[in-house]
């Protein structure tokens, strides 16, 4: 499979020892984003510039990593990978890229002392000009899991993408599934049955050591007012695909990009990047 969206490219980095990897998608130049962060505990890199009321108008690539909070050092590399391509955001001081991150939690699933680095990140955003890997247990889905409210019977994750058009419209979800909660593809009732690990942690630290990240990408004409109602969507999506969603475990974020090729509506764009997140993420396993 590859992306059907000129300019997008993915590449990743991975160690399936350490079970921990990351993930970046190279955009085309001009590409506008926004976001929405909807779990209790997320980390992030750049994600605040994304915001409609911001000046930075347009991103250069995103990066989805593992190994948490460390793992956002990757973005070092990405950004000096495509300065060298020339890209960024003219400054006095030369170009700087634009690379909004998040990470997710997989420092217990392999070696908790390999996390990805500037030097990985690097490799992965070079890797992008490579051979397209959209599913698997590859770069930040590396040491993802599902259901991990059940312990030990918890189910493995990983990158997932789905893509879905409409005439020349063309929206396509890339996710790193690592979720508290169980995947459900709409077929049954709700499972309430995980409402028991809330109560036992009442009283104790949430262990924040899951999240599902990723990227809804269009080449609809959109601002960054848009994309946020997008990105809005597509956790619209994420909810209607995981049970329970976005919990105070979980630092669930999307992040929102539209290259700018296509006029749409923004709630026909919604709507698709509603149906590619729910599709990507009920495709794990």
């Amino acid at each position: 499979m590859t992306i059907g969206i000129a300019g997008v490219r993915v590449g990743h980095w991975s160690d399936p020892a350490a079970e921990t990897g990351c993930t970046v998608l190279t955009l085309p130049e001009g590409t506008v984003a926004s976001c929405e962060v909807r779990g209790g505990a997320p980390a992030s890199r750049e994600l605040d510039l994304l915001a409609p009321d911001k000046t930075v108008n347009s991103v250069d690539a995103i990066l989805l990593t593992g190994g948490s909070a460390f793992g956002l050092a990757a973005a070092d590399g990405v950004m000096r990978y495509l300065e060298e391509q020339g890209r960024g955001v003219v400054t006095p001081g030369g170009r700087v890229p634009i690379v909004p991150t998040m990470a997710l939690f997989d420092l217990a699933a392999g070696d908790p002392a390999v996390r990805p680095t500037a030097e990985h990140g690097y490799a992965a955003a070079a890797a992008a000009s490579g051979e397209q890997i959209l599913r698997g247990r590859v770069g930040a889905g590396t040491g993802a899991y599902t259901s991990q409210w059940r312990g030990p019977e918890r189910r493995p994750g990983g990158i997932v993408c789905a893509e879905k058009t409409l005439g020349e419209l063309v929206v396509v979800a890339v996710c790193a599934v690592n979720a508290f909660g169980d995947i459900d593809d709409g077929s049954g009732g709700i499972c309430l049955d995980s409402a028991a690990i809330f109560e036992a942690l009442r009283e104790a630290a949430a262990p924040r050591t899951h999240t599902t990240i990723g990227a809804v990408i269009t080449n609809a004409r959109l601002d960054k007012v848009g994309c946020h109602i997008v990105a809005q969507g597509a956790h619209d999506g994420l909810a209607r695909a995981l049970t329970p969603p976005h919990t105070r475990f979980d630092g669930d974020g999307i992040i929102a990009a539209a290259t700018g090729s296509v006029d749409a509506a923004v709630d026909t764009v919604r709507l698709l990047a509603l149906a590619a997140v729910a599709e990507a993420i009920r495709s794990v396993g």
